[in-house]
């Protein structure tokens, strides 16, 4: 039995087919080639402005990311942090106070 994936791209490529078919036989075999021209640029011209458009609401409603400078700051704080902590517990342990280790 098939999985739902091929299921669909099995619906997708004969839509695609028909769609090709249908486009076909309207431009060359039928009086309405221009009018089925006009629609398919339309349409063509329409998803490509969208796109655009959805690329330019995105870059210009997104946040810029933080300097890296800035990030580089925060994780020198942080290591500092870690440090002070470490001579701390090495401190306590030499006192002959073991430091608490945690179940992880």
């Amino acid at each position: 039995m098939p999985s739902k994936d091929q299921l669909v791209g099995s619906s997708l490529l004969a839509g695609s087919v028909i769609i090709m078919a249908v486009i076909i036989y309207l431009l060359f075999f039928t009086p309405f080639a221009l009018i089925t021209l006009k629609i398919i640029v339309t349409i063509g011209i329409g998803i490509v402005a969208g796109l655009v458009g959805w690329i330019g609401y995105t870059l210009a409603t997104t946040p810029p990311p933080k300097p890296i400078e800035e990030i580089e700051k925060e994780i020198e704080e942080e290591l500092k942090k870690l440090e002070q902590e470490l001579k701390k517990e090495q401190v306590s342990g030499e006192k002959g106070v073991e430091p608490s280790v945690s179940n992880q």
